[in-house]
């Protein structure tokens, strides 16, 4: 089987993750495949931010905590010591599904890794926020950008689950 294939097939949502840091080289190798994700027009408006500072990680995780409504101490990060924030530019009517392909790659880059990703919401609501905002500030980042989601990584904790059973009638022939 061919193995981008393969790999598409065998990635999983992973939600349990061991505490340690991935290598930066692949934290770095899976930001890049993010790059070369299509987007309309091939105009690039999405970005990237690695939260890979443990502090910075914890306060995030609390503000989609917050924001998910779940009770305190419960990390909706599951674990995971590397959080990548998608955010792309409003400006473009594809902004949104452009962020989503690079959701993607991230994920398949990881699995190809040996590492384990999981999708997980609320940046959106995230990047809305006064405390959020003003980190874009910070980095230098201007625009509308609208957070997409975050890719949670590391390495695996337990079992990796099996593939849900697909369900029929879902392709169609014209």
């Amino acid at each position: 089987m061919n193995e981008v294939i393969k790999a598409i097939k065998e990635r999983r949502s992973i939600r349990s993750f061991k505490p340690d840091m991935p290598e930066k080289k692949d934290i770095e190798e899976i930001l890049d495949a993010g790059l070369y994700a299509a987007s309309g027009m091939g105009r690039q408006p999405v970005i990237t931010i690695a939260f890979t500072d443990k502090a910075q990680r914890d306060r995030l995780s609390e503000a989609n905590r917050k924001i998910g409504g779940w009770p305190d101490g419960f990390d909706p990060f599951y674990g995971a010591p590397v959080i990548i924030a998608v955010l792309a530019d409003k400006r473009y009517p594809t902004y949104l599904y452009d962020g989503s392909l690079v959701m993607g790659n991230l994920m398949l880059a990881a699995h190809s890794l040996g590492l384990g990703s999981i999708w997980i919401h609320r940046a959106k609501e995230e990047f809305e926020t006064k405390e959020y905002k003003e980190l874009l500030k910070e980095l230098g980042i201007q625009g509308e950008y609208e957070g997409i989601g975050h890719c949670a990584i590391g390495y695996i904790d337990g079992e990796v689950p099996s593939a849900a059973r697909r369900k029929d009638d879902r392709i169609y022939f014209v």
